[in-house]
């Protein structure tokens, strides 16, 4: 029976490699749609603070409630995915992604901070199952040895999102922000109207999303039969999430090292906007600071369509290593220094994190063979990161200030520099 179901997974995925070139390209769509998405929470944090008078690690509590969805969902997510299958999870992803976008119209009329914080919780949870399905499924549809390339040109059109991301985003949601009124002078009935009117303007950009998650949801419903998708790992063995780990040190050092990296990227995301327009970096606006955050994302795209080629000869692990510790050095740079130089070497950060996410995710469940999709549930459980670690760096920006607090960052980024250079050969068969 054991062979049966063996030749059976392996007529699904030879099926799959062969066919399944028009659904590469539809999950491809995919990264480009989280990723804007996601990046717009960026956005909302210095209109958030500003409209709340929100300290640093508070306002960091949107990226808490955002990443910490990954940690909450990423387990059941592979289970449903395990029940109902890759496409049908891909449609259930959009549908709650698009559920997450419209709940801000019901908490910018409420003009309440709490309201925000479920909405991006749900907004982040389709991700989460988005991510669960999407990032196995480039990484098993072709041979093996192209997987890091594979995931890294879809985690390039990802990056595009991003970059396209903030420059709306500040468009959309940092234009003629205003300081709130008061409340030791002004009446709480004119706190509050501030609150609702202020807030109806962060709604939109959200709602034009959901629509448009919808219509990509009923796209992959309509063609959920064609292109060979391999099925989930049902007759596989069942093991805990820990005995997983355990068994394979590569997927258990490799989700530390999404956790750092995530961690590090977000970081750095949300306090940027706020890092230039500080006096002794570059004393911007926020419009044109928020801006300028495209900048960061921008070279994490363009690094990954780079990436794509250069990893089909560079050792991946020794390449993930290398970018690790230039992101670290040049946070570090950026925190000791002030004008110009902070705020290129800051912003030079995002054409290193390029090939990270994708190259560790690869280089974690390099070997599992149908073991791939569990092991995908481990790594987004760790994007988490993006929610504890921002947290850290909130903390001690309030307490050291904004340059001081990317140690934190660079921090991460060591760790992840050491995690390319044990993961550096490949897994044999």
């Amino acid at each position: 029976m054991s062979a049966e179901i063996n030749v059976s997974r392996a007529a699904r995925s030879a099926s799959f490699a062969t066919g399944g070139r028009g659904m590469v390209a539809l999950v491809t769509a995919l990264f480009f749609v989280w990723g804007f998405a996601t990046v717009l929470v960026d956005t909302l944090i210095p209109r958030l603070k500003a409209l709340f008078e929100l300290s640093f690690a508070e306002v960091m509590l949107t990226q808490f409630s955002f990443f910490i969805a990954y940690l909450l969902v990423s387990i059941p997510a592979g289970q449903l995915i395990g029940r109902i299958g890759y496409m049908r999870g891909i449609v259930t992803g959009l549908v709650v992604m698009a559920t997450g976008g419209l709940l801000f119209a019901p908490a910018a009329a409420l003009g309440l901070f709490p309201g925000f914080l479920a909405a991006l919780f749900v907004l982040a949870s389709g991700i989460t199952i988005l991510q669960v399905a999407a990032n196995p499924l480039i990484v098993v549809v072709g041979d093996a040895a192209g997987s890091h390339s594979r995931l890294n040109l879809a985690q390039a059109f990802n990056s595009l999102g991003t970059t396209i991301g903030p420059w709306v985003g500040a468009s959309l949601i940092l234009r003629n922000m205003e300081s709130a009124p008061d409340p030791a002078i002004a009446a709480p009935e004119i706190v509050s109207a501030f609150h609702r009117s202020e807030a109806h303007a962060l709604q939109w950009p959200f709602i034009l999303i959901a629509s448009v998650l919808l219509v990509i949801a009923l796209v992959f419903w309509l063609v959920r039969h064609r292109g060979g998708a391999p099925a989930a790992d049902e007759g596989g063995e069942k093991h805990s999430m820990v005995a997983l780990l355990a068994a394979h040190p590569r997927l258990a050092l490799g989700t530390l090292a999404i956790f750092t990296y995530v961690g590090a990227e977000v970081s750095i995301g949300s306090v940027l906007t706020n890092y230039l327009m500080q006096s002794h970096t570059l004393g911007l606006a926020a419009l044109e600071a928020g801006k300028l955050v495209s900048f960061y994302w921008g070279g994490a795209m363009v690094g990954r369509f780079i990436g794509s080629a250069v990893l089909r000869f560079v050792s991946p692990g020794k390449a993930l290593a290398c970018c690790a510790l230039m992101a670290a050095g040049l946070a570090s740079t950026s925190a000791l220094s002030s004008g110009m130089v902070a705020a290129v070497t800051v912003i030079a950060i995002g054409l290193c994190n390029s090939i990270m996410f994708p190259t560790i995710f690869s280089l974690a469940i390099e070997g599992l063979g149908l073991k791939a999709a569990r092991g995908s549930g481990a790594l987004c459980l760790a994007i988490v990161g993006g929610a504890i670690v921002p947290l850290v760096t909130g903390a001690a920006a309030d307490g050291f200030g904004l340059s001081l607090a990317l140690f934190v960052p660079a921090a991460c980024y060591l760790y992840v520099a050491s995690y390319g250079w044990f993961a550096r050969r490949a897994v044999r068969p």
